[in-house]
């Protein structure tokens, strides 16, 4: 019989090949922003959200500040290598007002980062202490960016259409939940319990939503009533 680290290590590298989908689900959407050269009413907020998130689970899982989580660490730095690679095709083909706004959030995002590795490297001197601190961030970042959808459900429930939600991305980032909240629970760890468990459950009301709207008003059809438009 496996023993709890093992099982924890074979679900934390499981977690990371789905984690590893849910930063390539994306991809469909920038292909068609790069083939239409306009991001149209795709939202940057949820990769701005990602990359803050990212950042700092890399530092989380860090032997200095949580030891035996370096799992979430290695998919993590992956992630903000990712997302930044979405946000600058976000930001080439982005108006100038939005373009000023993602430079501005970005700075922000750099900014707080800096200074909350400064402080916990060189003030907290324990374990304890800094996985206490950046964890509840962690969590915070993390809430943030699985509830970052909720301006594109909007969307979709004001527009009857899923266009602008991404079915791969709500998908992929449900199954991440579910994975990394069963690696919290093989050895305790609440904070990342806490936003998995919120994540999962967040990305199975996105998939309600898309589900129930995609058999309302499908893509198709919705992309027909475009070009009718167009043409009238």
């Amino acid at each position: 019989m496996l023993s709890a680290d093992t099982t924890r290590t074979i679900v934390g590298i499981i977690g990371n090949v789905i984690c590893f989908g849910l930063f390539l689900s994306p991809v469909p959407t920038f292909v068609e922003i790069c083939r239409k050269k306009s991001v149209e009413q795709f939202s940057s907020i949820p990769y701005l959200a990602a990359l803050a998130n990212c950042m700092l689970w890399v530092f989380y899982g860090l032997p200095v500040v949580q030891p035996d989580t370096i799992l979430i660490s290695t998919i993590n730095g992956v992630g903000v290598f990712v997302v930044i690679i979405y946000l600058t095709i976000f930001f080439f083909y982005s108006p100038k007002e939005t373009r000023v706004k993602l430079l501005a959030i970005l700075a922000g995002e750099v900014v707080l980062m800096a200074m909350v590795v400064t402080l916990v490297l060189t003030v907290v001197h324990t374990h304890d202490v800094r996985s206490l601190i950046v964890g509840i961030l962690s969590i915070i970042f993390c809430v943030c960016m699985y509830a970052s959808p909720l301006s594109v459900m909007m969307l979709v429930m004001n527009t009857r259409s899923v266009k602008y939600m991404p079915f791969w991305l709500s998908f992929a980032g449900f199954l991440d939940g579910v994975c990394w909240t069963s690696y919290a629970l093989i050895k305790f760890d609440i904070f990342v319990l806490i936003p998995n468990g919120l994540g999962a459950i967040l990305g199975l009301f996105q998939l309600s939503i898309y589900a129930f709207y995609y058999e309302r008003n499908p893509i198709e059809e919705h992309d027909e009533n475009e070009k009718n438009i167009e043409i009238a």
